[in-house]
């Protein structure tokens, strides 16, 4: 029987090749402008010829204050377009997988060393800044930040706009929002980050209404034939905070407005939180998304082995899997499991030869256009 994971998946305009998708994680290592170097040439160049369906560039600020650190890359000027059109047209030349790019704003959470200096707080005197939100509540260990006024939050909105738009004119295949981790839009969805007491705080509804305006701006500044995403924190893992229900409530707006999928992370609001970690541990939150609000759901989170990311596809849990540490531990993770499940994956013809079953001649492992260059 054909599996689930090495079928095609269709969404508006765009046909992934399989439901495999490589998640944005983020390399801390753009230049002093912020945009993409060499580092990301070979990383996702790397990611792009091993055989998943889709390549996700790491989140990629929309304005200065939005990087989570010094070393993000960013997309508010027009030399970082072409910085990241160079990777982007390096993995078309060389890969098979479509390539998508996930759009950010650190929020209160921004202004930080990398992960392997600390993650402390790095103030202006260190070359960092201070931070803004749309409340006045701190993450810990980080100042509070500068609460935005309506038109604060206007500018950040265009600066999404205008990021859509670059991005779009660079020719990704998709684009995806991020609204999780504690971050920007995400800090007015949770009602432990959200203190505003006007029409874009208080109630599930007011808390939802900045990140879905943003939301519809972009949607509208994106090629109505290229597909679009949002990932959530599925909960806070807090009483108290966002929790799986209203994850449920947000999606059914963001079908509403043109979303194409929602992939369901969880956590970043408070180092408080209680999280119960386990293999796949997030999967039926985005069997929740899927089911209840019937908003197609990417699962993710501890997703390592062949058959456990089939079986999230197979019972119904999600439409698309996506693997980021796992695949950067084992870049060629999908030609693993295409060995696994007896499915064909594509090569690119310079690795061909590495496929096992080149011991014996044997092309039938090999995805079809890949199979006849080496017949050639």
């Amino acid at each position: 029987m054909p599996t689930r994971l090495f079928s095609p998946y269709a969404m508006r305009g765009l046909t992934l090749a399989n439901r495999i998708v490589v998640s944005p994680m983020a390399q801390y290592s753009g230049n002093a402008a912020n945009e993409a170097t060499d580092w990301h040439l070979m990383h996702y160049g790397n990611l792009a010829v091993s055989g998943p369906g889709l390549v996700m560039i790491e989140a990629t600020a929309v304005e200065p204050r939005g990087r989570v650190g010094q070393h993000d890359i960013g997309l508010w000027t027009d030399a970082q377009a072409a910085a990241l059109a160079r990777v982007l047209g390096f993995c078309r030349q060389y890969g098979q997988a479509a390539i998508g790019i996930q759009l950010a704003h650190a929020g209160r959470k921004a202004s930080t060393a990398r992960p392997w200096e600390g993650l402390a707080y790095q103030g202006e005197a260190e070359g960092g800044w201070v931070p803004v939100s749309g409340s006045d509540a701190p993450y810990a260990g980080r100042p509070v930040p500068r609460v935005l006024d309506h038109a604060g939050l206007d500018e950040v909105k265009a600066c999404f706009v205008a990021a859509t738009r670059r991005a779009a004119a660079i020719g990704f295949d998709l684009l995806e929002v991020h609204a999780a981790h504690g971050y920007f839009l995400h800090a007015f969805l949770s009602p432990l980050s959200n203190t505003r007491n006007d029409a874009y705080g208080g109630d599930l509804a007011g808390r939802m209404r900045y990140p879905l305006e943003v939301f519809a701006a972009m949607r509208a500044a994106w090629p109505a034939e290229r597909p679009m995403g949002v990932r959530i924190s599925a909960t806070d893992w807090l009483e108290g905070g966002w929790m799986v229900e209203d994850s449920v409530a947000f999606a059914r707006a963001l079908k509403d407005l043109g979303c194409d999928y929602v992939c369901a992370s969880s956590g970043g609001t408070s180092p408080d939180q209680v999280l119960d970690v386990g293999p796949g541990y997030q999967v039926p939150m985005a069997r929740r998304i899927r089911e209840d609000a019937g908003m197609p759901s990417m699962a993710v989170g501890l997703i390592t082995e062949p058959m456990q990311a089939e079986g999230a596809l197979r019972d119904g849990a999600a439409d698309l899997v996506a693997l980021g540490r796992g695949m950067t531990y084992d870049p060629r993770w999908v030609w693993h499991a295409a060995e696994a499940l007896r499915e064909a994956a594509a090569f690119a013809p310079q690795y061909a030869r590495s496929h096992p079953s080149m011991r014996f001649g044997d092309f039938t492992k090999l995805a079809p256009e890949a199979a006849a260059r080496q017949r050639r």
